[in-house]
């Protein structure tokens, strides 16, 4: 059997970006921390004969995909409701459940994929940036349309930048294969990728401005101040309806009659999610107890607001290291 403690001071700092990778390839927190699991336990089993062939983080990198490949087989893939039809004319079409077989892309905290105690954090600003815009929302779900064994070589080629030979080697096929493959994989994105989000985000203190404008707006249920945030092309999604909003002149009617509700009904905290800014959600219930109750994604751009994506489930909330019910604010 092997040394538990050699075993773990080997491979315990990937195993964020490993998650990271997993979350890439199947669009669930859930999936992907089940696979990153029995990818230890692999890697466990078989650790004495690790020959060094390969580095421990391509070997770890070839279990985990090829998980992902065998879970993918399962499944189909994951969506948000702009993935599963246009977007509603009418800021009062009621919001429709999509079907029973419908998978749900689900948002991942943005610390959880940078490594064990953050030991293979890097920084780089630049390194940084790139890993955010790696897990970024719309592209995990542009990544959700492509076959299992393209989406991994794009991820092993262009994400993470293993040698193409590296990458047929963790597939089991040739170069040339994989080079075939990473340029249809690479087609295929840009064209079911072509509305994804393309918006020149502000800078830190900007963007910090603006994301309190938007709390405060929500908070004080101000909705002709979230309005004037809001682009004028601008997206709303809510997960798990099928129903979602484009432009401003929907968005903002459907925002200011059905969901911004009463003052202080609403409570926000800042959260980042899959590299960009976001919320955890409470709300007021009868009790007066804000509970939670989701968990929003935002696409901020310098001209305001381009995107917002809300996640309705109460369970996302514990998984941003938040509690079920709204946190007591502190000064100081």
């Amino acid at each position: 059997m092997p040394d538990n403690t050699e075993f773990a001071s080997s491979t315990e700092s990937y195993r964020g970006e490993l998650l990271a990778h997993c979350y890439r390839m199947l669009g669930s927190v859930d999936d992907a921390e089940d696979v990153v699991q029995e990818t230890y336990l692999r890697a466990w089993r078989s650790y004495s004969g690790f020959e060094g062939r390969s580095s421990v983080r391509a070997w770890l990198y070839r279990i985990a995909t090829n998980a992902c490949l065998t879970a993918l087989q399962q499944r189909s893939r994951r969506v948000l409701p702009s993935g599963l039809g246009g977007p509603a004319d009418d800021p009062d079409t009621p919001q429709v459940p999509a079907g029973p077989g419908v998978l749900w892309l689900q948002p991942i905290s943005t610390s959880t994929t940078r490594g064990h105690d953050g030991v293979r954090e890097s920084g780089d600003p630049a390194v940084i940036v790139a890993e955010r815009e790696s897990l970024r929302l719309a592209l995990v779900a542009s990544l959700q349309y492509l076959p299992g064994r393209q989406r991994a070589v794009l991820l092993l080629r262009d994400v993470l930048a293993f040698p193409a030979s590296e990458v047929a080697e963790m597939l089991d096929t040739t170069t040339p294969a994989v080079k075939s493959m990473l340029q249809r994989a690479r087609a295929r994105l840009e064209e079911v990728s072509a509305d994804m989000d393309r918006v020149t985000e502000p800078d830190e203190p900007e963007l910090r401005a603006l994301l309190d404008q938007y709390i405060k707006a929500f908070e004080n249920s101000d909705a002709a101040a979230l309005e004037r945030l809001l682009r004028a092309d601008a997206t709303l999604e809510t997960v798990p309806s099928a129903t979602w909003f484009a432009g401003k002149q929907t968005c903002a009617p459907f925002v200011a009659r059905h969901a911004i509700g009463t003052p202080g009904e609403w409570r926000l905290v800042p959260i980042e999610a899959n590299g960009q800014p976001g919320t955890a959600v409470y709300r007021r219930g009868e009790d007066g107890v804000r509970r939670a109750f989701g968990v929003s994604v935002l696409t901020l751009a310098a001209d305001g607001i381009a995107k917002i994506v809300l996640f309705v489930d109460p369970g996302l909330v514990a998984r941003f290291g938040l509690p079920d019910v709204e946190p007591v604010a502190t000064t100081g």
